[in-house]
């Protein structure tokens, strides 16, 4: 459909395209899987403190409600677009029906650098966007996340302007807020330490060590610098590169992660960080190493870097990081380069958010151990289905851990049926 036109979700399209052949889904379903069931669009006015008023565009996809409420996150940046949050919103289906959650795929969105507004513009302009959603979202319907951009602050304010216009607290109407407020300990990380968690469990599968071990992670943002922290603390892993929108850091004797961590802490970002040498944004991607996370935004890995990765296993943190040209490359090189999709790969964030959501219904709170624990169990018996199938079937790991998503989505949708 035209109004969702854009490469990201022009990629989505073709990644389904590719799994309903393969599991030869009827023509009269296709549509019906993939379109979104709602798309909503906003104009949300804002008084800066310079006196201006200021017009934001807003987005918010829900994809379907076929196994439950929606699920997804809300991002703050400046490329955000209808065809991205679509997309996004898609590939979150998949994600949630291959870990087994009871939700439908959701993504919201404002077209914003949220660097660049004071932190009054900043909530203002969040709850302007909630209370333009209060007809859509609900604890039953759509549950929002944060997402690039966006935190726990953000979702508290997000969680206290739809409270206000109901007259009680809900805290399930959003996920990723401060503990204090109803949030789960163990969220914040949760993305980057089931990112983490996976590659240890390729590192098993393909016996190999982590402490002799090499990574490279592009995008040190929450994803990327919780993994490389746990990578590199918990496993060993001598950490190489890392890169953000700002600065691309390369040390072949390894880098200390924790004075990255407290320099990102005290400046915003690694730009100025003295751990390494500086190197351009396009060679860190294909860097020589064990482990490559692309941890930022998606499309970064074309079918002209898929040709040049020099890495063992490819940890997908991001969100449709690589084109489906890229995609044909790595199926040839398969052999080379153990990919850990996307829907797999970054799911610890949704899965430990339908945990706070858990809690929040039952006003029952769980420790850090039984969060990580039961996280871990979830993404265990996803990992061993996606290989299951793609080794019994001889398919590459994304066809593999999508058909398995898609396939639960589509016994969802026959068995309620077509309404008149």
């Amino acid at each position: 459909m035209e109004i969702y036109k854009d490469p990201a979700f022009d990629m989505a399209c073709e990644q389904f395209r590719i799994v309903a052949d393969y599991l030869n889904i009827d023509q009269n379903l296709r549509q019906r899987l993939l379109m979104p069931k709602r798309a909503i669009t906003m104009t949300l006015p804002v008084h800066m403190d310079n006196g201006s008023t200021m017009i934001f565009q807003g987005y918010r996809v829900q994809h379907h409600l076929a196994l439950g409420p929606t699920k997804g996150g809300t991002r703050f940046h400046p490329n955000v677009s209808l065809g991205e949050v679509a997309a996004l919103a898609v590939w979150m289906s998949w994600k949630c029906a291959l870990a087994g959650l009871p939700y439908g795929g959701a993504k919201g969105g404002i077209t914003l650098d949220p660097a660049s507004l004071s932190a009054r513009e900043l909530e203002t302009v969040s709850r302007r966007y909630m209370q333009e959603m209060i007809p859509f979202v609900g604890a039953r319907t759509d549950i929002m996340g944060p997402d690039m951009g966006t935190g726990e602050q953000v979702m508290a304010w997000f969680m206290d302007t739809y409270s206000v216009h109901v007259g009680y607290a809900v805290p399930e109407i959003v996920t990723g807020k401060p503990v204090s407020i109803g949030g789960t300990i163990g969220r914040r990380e949760a993305t980057g330490r089931g990112v983490a968690y996976l590659v240890e469990r390729v590192f098993d599968t393909l016996k190999m060590r982590g402490d002799e071990s090499t990574a490279v992670i592009q995008g040190f943002g929450n994803v990327g610098s919780v993994a490389a922290d746990w990578l590199a603390h918990h496993d060993g892993v001598k950490i190489i590169a890392i890169g953000d929108a700002f600065a691309n850091v390369y040390n072949a004797g390894g880098i200390d992660i924790l004075a990255a961590l407290e320099h990102v802490r005290r400046r915003g970002s690694l730009a100025g960080y003295g751990g390494g040498e500086m190197i351009a944004a396009d060679e860190l991607l294909t860097l020589k190493c064990d482990v490559l996370i692309p941890a930022a935004l998606e499309r970064v890995i074309t079918a002209e870097v898929a040709t040049k990765l020099q890495c063992r296993i490819l940890a997908e943190g991001a969100n449709g990081p690589t084109t489906t040209d890229a995609d044909q490359i790595l199926f040839q090189r398969w052999e080379e380069i153990f990919v850990i999709p996307d829907i797999l790969c970054n799911a610890g964030g949704v899965i430990v958010s339908y945990f706070e959501w858990v809690q929040d219904l039952q006003n029952f709170f769980w420790s850090e151990t039984e969060v990580t624990d039961r996280l871990f169990r979830i993404l265990e018996g996803a990992f061993t289905g996606m290989l299951k199938r793609a080794r019994g079937q001889k398919i590459p790991h994304r066809i593999a851990a999508m058909s398995i998503g898609v396939e639960r989505v589509v016994a969802a949708k026959v068995s309620r049926g077509l309404f008149p």
